[in-house]
């Protein structure tokens, strides 16, 4: 330093003090310059202030000499001490020098530094608020410093001005939050320590809102609940928790949508094998579940994004037990969000729609949905509330704040983990358990996506777990019975994947190889469907079959299963009824008669079928009649199902016709294995009435000889065996004949058959001449199946 420059008001003995490398001498310097500084405050003398200052700022402060640079800080640290209560006039002055010197690589310096800049502050005290943004910023990057003594330096300052900031209500935080923002994305743990600390003390101080500018926090926030120190996820994990206790406080203020987005990231796992990852996903689920509580439906926009972040934890183990549990909280609360409301928009629209093409106003084509976007909200509601004639809509938008349903990215959400072959059986039931709530609350909306879900649902009957498949039988239930779905669906219908599809003969007009299912058509006005189906309940039916030819595994291990809760859904009538219906145009006649016997067993054995057998049992109205001709029709496929069909409805006299012309067809093991379960379920209870009309023998000849026949059929095995012990045990009629019995005017079996031709008279003639048909096709098919494996075999010996 050039020590013949005029430095004046400081005296040639104070700079050569200043400058000097002992630290004894730069103190007494500094003495000097606070006598010096106090004169010229009791002179009031401003400018000679200014100049001592910018002298030990310029010349030493920021001087090239390490030593210069030492004597400045503590001439500097002097003048404040001097200024007293007056120092907050000149801070910028004194202050910035010294931060400057924060980043000088001399530890010793940088020591210096921060122990002028604590004198200026206690000495200034509020006055240094306004420039509480330089201080905070310098002090952060002390509080990662590597040197000890700078790093304890450092934290003196800071709860010195910790306690400044507690004590003042004159705090800018509007000005402090983006630097906050800024500097709390520090990957330093030391840096992170400073930023938490700093957030517990704001958070702590009644007059400082910090709660208002949580959402730009945030994030970085759970960024730091990540860090590897144990004590810094311990204070992060405190300043979560006092912010969410005031969150609960006083929700009203809080700005829930603008942290909903923050929470769904945080929510996600990226690499589960961190357990600061496994801390962040519980604590931001923990805060999702509170918000959803709390806000209500403010959320509601964000439903497709919660549910990407919720849906996969709840197949979590026991390990994350609390994670789990957490999110089948938020899964719960958002589903009662949704009301029915939410499809009545679609309605509101609509009329909003008419109303503005009436007064000449350009309709809404392809509005973006809102997420979010409060002003747009906002602007659409004030719009539409300016048009008079629509009086709802204007009051809509002053009873409460419009919120919209993201129905769309929902669907989209629920879909995309159905297709995810990894998504757990939990998450895979909560997807299910969401689309049937949909098709409840909002049927009208999510009929628009049935046409894009209908194949996957379809698929996941395929699943593993028996409560999946319940719980899509549920959805696909209510998609088939629906009074929703009973509108113009026939275009959507048509659309679908024709691949999942049977191949029926079509109708006049109507695709080839499709059975079209719209409402007026003449395939569905055949079919079964009561009022209550709708036109999806015969696609689904033909959907369904076609699974089953398909998935014969399918078939054969949770057939009866799927049709056994249908039935319980759908009524079992018309499950039934639709099966046969289809069926009986079925090409694949090898596939037709196993689901034939398929079905026959569940009609005979399932507890879910009680009421529909006692509806065949007796064919006293006309309805029972017709569901008779239409099941046996397709039982023809099957001729011991046909038997035990006529059996089950009393027609005895038919049962003995068609097995007469068993003689006819190719009997089979598997033919013969079918009789011998015949045989099992006459012993069952659900033939009980059948085996007491054993005792009537006059008036149920054709019941013995239709079982005589059947014991003709078997070979002497077990079941020919019980067979022939039952029939040894008819009783011979002439010892049972009472006087009442003579005297009867008309045997009950002529009462039976005069009750049931009053009701519907069936053409038994014509149904003989019909299972004639099926079986000529059966064998037409089995002729040509043998002719081509006897061709393969002569083309191999070739």
């Amino acid at each position: 330093m050039n020590t013949e420059k005029d430095f004046s008001p400081l005296t040639p003995n104070i700079v050569r003090a200043l400058n000097d490398k002992l630290y004894e001498k730069r103190k007494v310097a500094a003495l000097e310059i606070e006598k010096l500084v106090r004169e010229f405050v009791a002179q009031n003398n401003s400018t000679q202030i200014r100049h001592v200052i910018q002298i030990l700022a310029s010349e030493f402060a920021l001087s090239q000499h390490p030593h210069s640079r030492k004597g400045g800080l503590i001439g500097l640290a002097a003048c404040s001490i001097a200024l007293g209560k007056d120092s907050g006039l000149y801070l910028k002055e004194l202050i910035e020098p010294v931060l400057t010197c924060f980043n000088d690589s001399d530890s010793r310096l940088r020591y210096y530094a921060c122990e002028a800049l604590y004198n200026i502050v206690k000495v200034a005290r509020g006055a240094v608020l306004p420039h509480f943004n330089l201080l905070f910023d310098g002090l952060s990057k002390l509080a990662a410093d590597p040197d000890p003594n700078v790093k304890s330096g450092s934290e003196l300052l800071d709860r010195l001005l910790k306690d400044i900031v507690t004590e003042s209500n004159k705090f800018d935080l509007v000005a402090f939050v983006p630097l906050l923002r800024e500097r709390i994305y520090s990957n330093n743990q030391y840096a992170r320590q400073f930023i938490i600390s700093w957030i517990l003390v704001l958070e702590s101080v009644p007059d400082i809102h910090l709660l208002d500018y949580l959402p730009e926090i945030l994030d970085g926030l759970f960024q730091i609940l990540g860090d590897n120190s144990k004590e810094i996820r311990r204070m992060c994990e405190m300043v979560l928790g006092e912010f969410l206790k005031e969150i609960k406080k006083t929700p009203s203020s809080v700005k829930f949508a603008e942290m909903a987005n923050i929470l769904v990231i945080h929510c996600q796992v990226v690499d589960e094998t961190k357990i600061t990852n496994d801390l962040i996903q519980l604590t931001s689920m923990t805060w999702m579940r509170e918000f959803i509580t709390l806000s209500g439906r403010v959320l509601l926009p964000y439903s497709s994004g919660i549910l990407t972040a919720v849906l996969p934890c709840l197949s979590y183990d026991d390990r994350k037990k609390s994670t789990k549990e957490a999110a089948s909280a938020c899964n719960h609360s958002l589903m009662k969000l949704i009301t029915p409301e939410d499809d009545e928009e679609e309605e509101e629209e609509e009329e909003e729609e008419e109303n503005k093409t009436a007064t000449g106003s350009p309709p809404h084509k392809d509005q973006p949905k809102a997420e979010g976007d409060g002003s747009d909200l906002l602007d659409a509601s004030q719009e539409s509330g300016a048009l008079s004639n629509i009086s709802f809509f204007s009051q809509t938008s002053t009873d409460r704040p419009h919120v919209s349903l993201d129905l769309d990215g929902i669907v989209q959400v629920l879909d995309r983990h159905l297709h995810d072959s990894s998504t757990g059986m939990m998450t895979r039931i909560a997807v299910l358990k969401w689309l049937y709530h949909l098709y409840i609350k909002t049927p009208r909306k999510m009929f628009r996506h049935t046409d894009s879900l209908f194949p996957m649902l379809l698929k996941t009957l395929s699943d593993e777990s028996d409560e999946v498949i319940l719980k899509d039988l549920e959805v696909l239930a209510e998609i088939a019975s629906s009074p929703a779905g009973q509108t113009d669906l026939s275009a959507s219908c048509d659309s679908g994947d024709q691949r999942l599809e049977l191949k029926v003969p079509s109708a006049a007009g109507a695709k080839p190889g499709y059975l079209t299912p719209s409402g007026g058509s003449k395939a569905v006005d055949a079919s079964p469907s009561t009022p209550s189906m709708n036109s999806y309940f015969y696609k689904f039916m033909i959907n369904l079959l076609r699974r089953f030819s398909l998935e014969r595994k399918l078939l054969e291990n949770r057939g009866g299963f799927i049709i056994r809760q249908l039935c319980l859904l759908l009524h079992a009538e018309n499950i039934f009824h639709s099966m046969a219906d289809i069926l009986l145009k079925e090409e694949d006649l090898k596939f037709a008669s196993t689901m034939v016997q398929t079905l026959n067993t569940i009609l005979l054995t399932s507890a879910e079928l009680f009421q529909l057998r006692n509806q065949l049992k007796d064919l006293h109205t006309q309805e029972s009649c017709a569901l008779f001709c239409c099941l046996y029709r397709s039982w023809c496929h099957n001729p011991v199902a046909t038997v035990s069909l006529c059996f089950l409805t009393q027609n005895y006299r038919h049962a003995y016709d068609l097995i007469q012309k068993f003689g006819d067809l190719e009997v089979s093991v598997d033919f013969l294995m079918e009789v011998d379960k015949l045989v099992q379920l006459i012993e069952s209870p659900i033939f009980t009435y059948l085996r007491l009309q054993l005792l009537d023998v006059e008036n149920n000849p054709y019941l013995i000889k239709a079982l005589y026949g059947l014991l003709m059929l078997l070979p002497q095995s077990q079941a020919f065996q019980l067979l022939s012990h039952r029939l040894r045990c008819v009783p011979n009629p002439e010892l049972l004949r009472t006087a009442d019995d003579s005297a009867s005017a008309e045997p009950r079996a002529q009462q039976v058959a005069a009750r049931r031709a009053s009701h519907a008279p069936m053409d038994y003639r014509e149904l003989l001449e019909h299972f004639d048909r099926v079986q000529s096709k059966h064998l037409e098919v089995r002729h040509q199946r043998s002719g081509r494996a006897t061709d393969l075999s002569d083309r191999k010996l070739m």
